[in-house]
């Protein structure tokens, strides 16, 4: 089928319109796609803000309950004379009321003066700086148990943190096992026996010093 002039310039009008609606179609639709992809774009940028907004909302949350842990595990720990400086004397004062306590037959005690204590494996302090006070000494015992039983109300009764190293125990050469009872173990008979065994134990005060305080 051939086409004439007059064919054509009857079709022409059809063909543009066919070719507007193309160009129309063409348009709309990358107009829909670009639309579409900058919608998907802005969805996604909202979940992650909202995602963003979600975490440091539990963040948020668990620093405000570390920090009324925290809080309550500071009060504590000042309450014992751990924080600030040392507090040698509230040592000595404790030191002497087990003594008059005859937890053991004798003991002697020396505190060398404050330092820097770094420890091993390292830790992360915050914002404290870490001191210790060495304290050694030095017992007199009728029997092993009591080492223990002195070390435990030393805790207990003496305000601060001793932080325990290590001992020694020796027998004395001249002492003979000795059979103890119940009623042995009161004061005035433990003071009127003759010490068994000689122990020297090492450790020292450990007090947590906040870099903001001041000096």
């Amino acid at each position: 089928m051939k086409l004439s002039k007059s064919d054509l310039k009857l079709m022409r009008w059809s063909l543009l319109a066919i070719g507007l609606s193309a160009l129309l179609s063409g348009a709309i639709l990358f107009i829909s796609r670009q639309y579409a992809s900058n919608a998907a774009n802005k969805m996604r940028t909202t979940q992650a803000q909202i995602s963003d907004v979600r975490n440091r909302l539990t963040t948020a949350l668990q620093d405000r309950e570390s920090m009324s842990t925290y809080a309550s595990e500071y009060v504590k720990w000042e309450g014992r004379n751990v924080l600030g400086d040392d507090h040698r004397l509230d040592w000595i004062e404790g030191l002497e009321k087990l003594r008059q306590q005859n937890l053991v037959s004798s003991f002697r005690y020396t505190i060398a003066p404050q330092k820097d204590y770094a420890p091993q494996p390292a830790i992360n302090s915050g914002n404290f700086d870490i001191h210790y006070s060495e304290m050694k000494l030095q017992f007199e015992l009728l029997h092993e148990a009591q080492l223990p039983n002195f070390f435990t109300m030393l805790r207990k009764q003496t305000m601060g943190w001793y932080q325990l190293a290590g001992c020694s125990l020796q027998r004395n050469a001249s002492s003979l096992p000795v059979q103890l009872d119940s009623e042995d173990i009161v004061a005035d008979k433990v003071k009127s026996m003759t010490p068994q065994i000689k122990a020297e134990c090492s450790g020292g005060w450990i007090t947590l010093k906040n870099r903001n305080s001041p000096s």
